[in-house]
């Protein structure tokens, strides 16, 4: 499929989606996200009762650095639109929106049917943010390409999300990741070697972060939301 023959539409919100190469945004001050999806996320302790307050501690984290993000004057946040990290940064992104029209969000999906095994509530929570984005894009513009991971299979490509992902990087200034250590065959470790080998700005945190605040405040979100909100702005190192 050609871009320019057939406009492409969301199969989740039906909003319209643009090739990737009409991205608008400003690429010395926007933001991308890299991170892992919610089921890679072990509860503090290894305590299934503790999932909830795990889960909730590493957004709470992630909105930190948005907000450090945007007081440092970084406005345009690009989001692959995957489960976890991604859509829980665009949704936020969004809320930050009704307090500064300047804030704007870019959502850049791998293909057309990326999200046909996302769960009823990720598949809400996508269309949610696909309707609200300042631009929605593809960086694959075949509506029957599907992700496999062998070559030369018809309407396959093992390609799809690093192709998103290395977009992403290629046009912002910074990195802002969920990432553990151990994780090193995962997509966000690739994303992460991508943009250091293009000299970007990252500021990650991951789940050795996320239970020393639990190790602090205990499992009170309310002292954990309070601890992040003195956490000195990342955005402002130099390196």
């Amino acid at each position: 499929m050609k871009v320019g023959c057939t406009m492409l539409f969301s199969l989740d919100s039906g909003v319209q989606v643009l090739s990737a190469d009409e991205i608008d945004a400003d690429t010395e001050r926007a933001v991308c996200f890299t991170g892992h999806r919610e089921s890679s996320i072990i509860p503090y302790g290894n305590n299934p009762l503790y999932r909830n307050i795990t889960v909730r501690t590493v957004q709470l984290m992630l909105f930190r650095y948005i907000d450090m993000a945007i007081e440092q004057g970084h406005r345009d946040f690009i989001s692959g639109l995957a489960i976890g990290t991604d859509l829980w940064a665009a949704k936020y992104v969004l809320s930050k929106k009704h307090s500064d029209s300047r804030v704007r969000l870019i959502g850049v999906m791998p293909y057309i049917r990326h999200a046909e095994r996302f769960s009823p509530s990720y598949k809400e929570l996508l269309a949610e943010v696909e309707r609200n984005a300042d631009q929605l894009l593809t960086t694959n513009t075949d509506a029957d390409v599907v992700y496999g991971k062998h070559r030369g299979t018809a309407n396959t490509s093992p390609e799809l999300y690093k192709v998103r992902n290395y977009f992403m990087v290629d046009h912002a200034a910074s990195v802002i990741s969920f990432f553990n250590e151990c994780s090193f065959k995962s997509g966000t470790f690739q994303t992460l070697n991508y943009a250091v080998r293009e000299g970007r700005k990252i500021r990650r945190f991951g789940l050795d972060d996320v239970y020393a605040l639990i190790d602090e405040c205990g499992p009170d979100i309310e002292s954990i939301r309070r601890k992040l909100t003195f956490m000195e702005n990342v955005f402002e190192q130099p390196y």
